[in-house]
């Protein structure tokens, strides 16, 4: 007998057609990526993958982390026969509190003698005639006793929820503009959950931004690395622009004239590095440059995809996603951002496309745009 961590991964890789093997291989490198040095066997079993490491704790805190892994269940392999299984069953009652249970049986392998629900009744007679206090209850149990019967024998009570999604690195790529606030992080995990590479680019507004505001925004994309396994973080100089911005045109279209030369520098580099798409942190109505008119302005100058995918969430509930993903506590770190500096007292809610080119010719865009990405640094 030894343990095993059994990884489930994601259902969505499961209903997969002939391209389900492109999405296995990929989670199959994210997990020998993620678990790096860590002494581990690989074990197949009829479909089923199985982790087997010396310690445990270690390994279920990196793979929990791992997109396209939805549950980790620490498991005891067992000869395929009865009197095993039953034996390992009574044992892993004992980690679980309740006086209810069920068995759940999965019976891959054909060839025993045994049917699912036999196995199940079999194994529930044993527990009741050797223990005290427990009976079995189908509907709402307290706590499962699960038996899967393949090669081997796997009995397993104990199920630990990881982060799901799709294997990271098979959907594409995005360049994520990190601002160093609350919204943007969270905006990049739940693209990379989906399985988009992340790049990240910060806009740095030296000397009215601090190297601490600049440190700050690395250590948002080293949290991120830690779901991702790497990242490419861009450090565009923004100083230049701002300073043009302010200098020519009208206090209540700064923010969204700003908000344009962003989009067109991420959009740039996107360009440079092969990188598929645009992602931000806006959701619509949150501030003045993310109403409805304000995205249809910053969109007009993408030349690639742009997602938000925090469009429709609540403050609140943003918040919460940063908590849970360990990103919060240094985004509210008190170092000012160039999207919190110039704020005018009365930004333009509601701009026109056509107003804010006209209002913006004045600027030789072109020029800005190309010195900035020549003079952004990679960070990785």
């Amino acid at each position: 007998m030894r343990k095993l961590l059994l990884l489930k991964y994601a259902s969505e890789i499961f209903l997969k057609g002939l391209n389900k093997g492109k999405f296995e291989k990929k989670l199959k490198d994210n997990i020998k990526s993620v678990l790096g040095e860590t002494k581990y066997d690989f074990v197949v079993d009829e479909g089923r993958w199985f982790i087997g490491c010396d310690d445990m704790d270690e390994a279920i805190a990196k793979l929990k982390k791992v997109f396209g892994i939805a549950e980790i269940c620490i498991v005891d392999e067992v000869e395929p026969d009865m009197d095993n299984i039953k034996e390992q069953c009574l044992k892993s009652i004992q980690q679980n509190s309740g006086s209810t249970f069920k068995v759940v049986t999965k019976r891959a392998n054909k060839k025993f003698p045994l049917n699912s629900m036999e196995v199940s009744r079999e194994v529930g007679a044993y527990i009741l005639k050797n223990t005290e206090n427990l009976t079995v209850d189908v509907r709402k149990p307290d706590f499962f006793v699960n038996v899967e019967i393949r090669d081997s024998a796997y009995v397993y009570s104990k199920r630990i929820k990881a982060i799901g999604g799709m294997p990271y690195g098979t959907n594409g790529s995005t360049m994520l503009m990190l601002s160093g606030g609350i919204d943007s992080p969270v905006a990049g995990y739940m693209m990379a959950r989906r399985g988009v590479r992340l790049n990240c680019v910060y806009f740095h507004s030296h000397p009215y931004t601090s190297e601490r505001a600049k440190e700050k925004v690395k250590e948002l994309a080293r949290i991120l690395k830690g779901y991702t396994g790497s990242i490419n973080l861009y450090v565009a100089p923004f100083t230049e622009i701002q300073m043009q911005i302010i200098k020519n045109c009208r206090e209540d279209e700064l923010t969204i004239i700003m908000r344009r030369f962003m989009m067109r520098i991420a959009c740039k580099l996107a360009e440079k590095y092969n990188v598929d798409s645009v992602t931000t942190g806006e959701s619509v109505g949150q501030v003045a440059s993310q109403t409805m008119e304000g995205l249809i302005v910053s969109n007009d100058v993408a030349d690639r995809p742009v997602f938000r995918p925090l469009i429709a969430m609540d403050k609140v509930d943003i918040m919460d996603e940063a908590r849970q993903i360990g990103t919060y506590e240094t985004s509210i770190l008190p170092y000012e951002d160039c999207c919190t500096i110039f704020v005018p007292k009365h930004p333009k809610t509601k701009p026109k496309v056509c107003e804010i080119r006209k209002a913006e010719s004045v600027l030789d865009i072109e020029s800005l745009v190309e010195e900035a990405v020549k003079n952004t640094e990679l960070f990785n």
